[in-house]
């Protein structure tokens, strides 16, 4: 059997039932979307996904056969072989052919249940749970959102805004100030005259209450219960919503000894940290920087897919951070972030400068600092640490915003990506 809905909805999510669906299976969603994404190109991310889940455990509606119809007579068209009264025997299997008709050994098995996830709901599952680490809020020098807050009450606005206590407490005290008659005092009033009609008919004394009476109800229709004047309405103020700064710095390895196996797996890691951020924050800036014996800061672009080689000397790129730090964004404003991707070879002389500057310009003013190595040989990593392993291993154990990974697939990028960016991540 399979059913289609063919509800017009052109976006797609605003359907309640397909919600309702997500919510519930989540968890088997999520397994899902985390296993196509370790299979499918770094392209293709930001696209949607047809994914296929267990319905074990998923207490899904379906058809069967009411029990209460009780009994039924009919005519089938086309029958040669039985009569009123005959038994039709239960068939014996399904159609499909001989192996469609032999049974599991063991009778266990698991229906599958595919459907296509729209671009936004496969982007909120995969980077779901992902943040950058200790981002804080600095000195904002720009604001992009207001958000509405109460500022008193205004005589003017949206029914939907209307202040009930603030408006009934006007209406008191004008009705008081007027010397508007309570319904106590008419009725009370009121009893009196009854009263004198029935003991006393012609005196004084029920004339005289009647004039009151016509007095304070006239006076009653003349100043109202509630007026325009009484209503009040809550009053809103668009304030200005502060937006954390933050920049994210994108160092890459492209000397001679990456080969195009460790740079494809280098620029899937940056396009997935590329995507998370454009995705998941405002106004974090990204900076790029590739570096051979020499670094400097590049597009997008260049970034990605300049074929331009050269020898190994990493200190050129941390300097080249700091530089950039030091013209552009002040750690008193902003929070920094980095991630390096190398295959580890530098030059040995080098390796005591990386570390100095690491250690005395770099760690002290970053939030999170992130490398991720990447291996020679496809599947395998490296037997040996190498000249950069070793230089940044002693920081990975005695600074918190610091760590350390290795890559040698493609499909360790997305479960080390979720390592480094998950809240609970630590460093190892």
């Amino acid at each position: 059997m399979q059913i289609i809905d063919r509800r017009r909805n052109p976006q797609g999510k605003s359907l309640s039932n397909r919600q309702r669906f997500l919510r519930r299976a989540k968890r088997q969603i999520t397994e899902a979307v985390r296993e196509a994404s370790a299979q499918r190109r770094i392209r293709d991310v930001a696209d949607g996904e047809r994914i296929v889940i267990p319905t074990d455990g998923l207490a899904e509606p379906r058809f069967h056969h009411d029990p209460d119809t009780g009994h039924q007579e009919g005519v089938m068209p086309g029958n040669k072989t039985f009569h009123e009264g005959d038994r039709i025997p239960r068939p014996g299997g399904g159609g499909g052919g001989e192996a469609g008709r032999e049974g599991s050994p063991d009778g266990d098995g698991t229906d599958a249940f595919g459907f296509v996830l729209s671009r936004d709901e496969f982007l909120d599952i995969f980077l779901e749970d992902l943040e950058l680490p200790d981002l804080m809020k600095k000195t904002v020098s720009r604001t992009e959102s207001t958000t509405p807050e109460r500022s008193g009450f205004a005589t003017s606005g949206a029914p939907a805004n209307i202040s009930l206590l603030r408006t009934m407490r006007n209406s008191l005290s004008r009705r008081i100030a007027l010397r508007r008659p309570s319904n106590e005092e008419l009725e009370k009033l009121r009893s009196e005259i009854a009263e004198l009609e029935r003991s006393e008919p012609e005196s004084s004394r029920l004339e005289e209450a009647r004039i009151r009476l016509a007095f304070l109800e006239r006076r009653t229709r003349e100043i109202p219960y509630l007026d325009p004047m009484d209503i009040r309405f809550n009053r809103f103020e668009a304030v200005p919503k502060p937006i954390t700064q933050a920049v994210m710095f994108c160092l890459m390895d492209v000397s001679g000894s990456m080969s195009e196996a460790m740079k494809d797996l280098a620029k899937r890691f940056f396009m997935l940290l590329y995507l998370f951020i454009q995705r998941r924050y405002r106004h974090v800036e990204i900076v790029f920087i590739r570096h051979t014996h020499k670094a400097e800061e590049v597009d997008e672009d260049t970034f990605f897919y300049s074929r331009e080689t050269g020898g190994t000397v990493v200190s050129t790129a941390l300097v080249e951070m700091r530089r950039v730090i030091a013209e552009r964004y002040p750690p008193s404003d902003w929070n920094i972030y980095a991630a390096q991707a190398s295959d580890g070879d530098n030059l040995t002389a080098d390796g005591p400068e990386v570390a100095a500057i690491l250690d005395r310009d770099i760690l002290p003013i970053t939030q999170y600092f992130a490398y991720v190595e990447v291996s020679g040989g496809v599947g395998e990593l490296l037997k040996t640490d190498s000249n950069l392993w070793r230089a940044y291993s002693p920081f990975a154990t005695s600074h918190p915003n610091f760590a350390v990974r290795r890559v040698a697939d493609r499909a360790d990028i997305y479960p080390v990506f979720r390592d480094l960016f998950t809240p609970e991540s630590q460093s190892v």
